[in-house]
């Protein structure tokens, strides 16, 4: 574990043959940065956690979206998108059962590693099957204008939740603003969290969607009322330490609260991805729902893609252009 840096990582050229039988080569026209990729590096598969951990050595992996450049099956033609789970190379063979088709409809490629993918379906899955919100709750985001984040205050919204979200710095509390949020808070600036969540929310909270983990949590606890449900999708704030965190530390307080705190993962969700499409199409057409990326070009900058989801400067979904 610590602080990750590009000196980390190595880039190796290797020669791609052509595509066996029942195969399709894949040209990478875009791909994910994601914090899960830090956690796996952290990591060992004795934890039974899916995705598996990374061993040193590997070659890394993540969603991407690239065009078929030839095929030995019938179901793809030269030309289509297809997305795969095979990010961090610019070219590949694979297996077509390993491949998903696209059709954008209207939508940019790129969005359905982000706002029409795995960001936006996590989000959706862990505010509408775990947090259960009710109309006139109260909800607090954490890491409010990251990628998950930033479609989940945007959902509550449209669900008729007052939202609280929290974030860093002045670019991303205005965009928070723009969009619509009720509250914010600055964090960097607050100083004392718990303080500055019930400054902003005197009755308490009702939901939490909690990217960060640490003081965030530990605030929302706090803050919870009665019933209040927390959902746990990323604690980015432990991923490049170099200990274990300290806390949160009043987990006690959960239980007269009868509180209910529930992890969300993307693989396990799959199956709503339709649903969660269907209701994001309607919220877009609805002008409900807007996205921001951060996007660098080229594989040789995608390590530093990672490691710049961990200064606090990236606002919305990272991104890599890869041709």
């Amino acid at each position: 574990m610590g602080s990750l840096g590009v000196d980390d990582f190595e880039t190796v050229e290797r020669e791609l043959a052509a595509p066996d039988k029942g195969e399709v080569q894949v040209r990478n026209l875009w791909m994910s940065v994601d914090p899960v990729t830090r956690l796996r590096m952290n990591r060992n598969d004795d934890q039974n956690i899916a995705p598996p951990a990374f061993a040193l050595g590997d070659v890394l992996d993540g969603g991407a979206v690239g065009e078929v450049i030839a095929s030995r099956d019938p179901a793809f033609a030269i030309g289509d998108l297809v997305q795969s789970w095979l990010g961090w190379r610019e070219a590949f063979n694979a297996p077509a059962s390993s491949l998903q088709k696209l059709d954008p409809g209207g939508l940019p490629p790129q969005s359905f590693l982000g706002a029409a993918g795995a960001t936006g379906l996590v989000g959706y899955v862990g505010l509408v099957h775990v947090g259960r919100p009710k109309d006139g709750e109260v909800i607090f985001v954490s890491s409010a204008a990251g990628a998950v984040g930033l479609m989940v205050c945007q959902m509550a919204k449209a669900m008729g939740l007052k939202v609280i979200g929290s974030a860093g710095g002045p670019d991303k509390i205005a965009l928070l603003r723009e969009i619509g949020v009720d509250e914010v808070i600055d964090y960097k600036a607050a100083g004392d969290l718990t303080a500055a969540l019930t400054a902003v929310a005197p009755e308490g909270i009702d939901i939490y969607f909690d990217n960060v983990g640490g003081e965030h949590l530990e605030a929302a606890i706090n803050a919870g009322r009665p019933s209040a449900r927390i959902i746990l999708c990323g604690a980015i704030s432990a991923y490049n330490g170099s200990e274990a965190p300290s806390g949160p530390r009043n987990l006690v307080l959960m239980i007269g609260k009868q509180m209910r705190m529930e992890g969300v993962t993307l693989l396990a969700q799959l199956d709503k991805m339709a649903e969660y499409r269907s209701h994001l199409a309607s919220w877009i057409s609805q002008g409900k729902i807007t996205w921001r990326e951060t996007i660098v070009e080229g594989i040789e900058r995608a390590p530093d893609a990672l490691v710049r989801l961990f200064d606090g400067k990236v606002i919305g979904k990272m991104l890599v252009k890869l041709a």
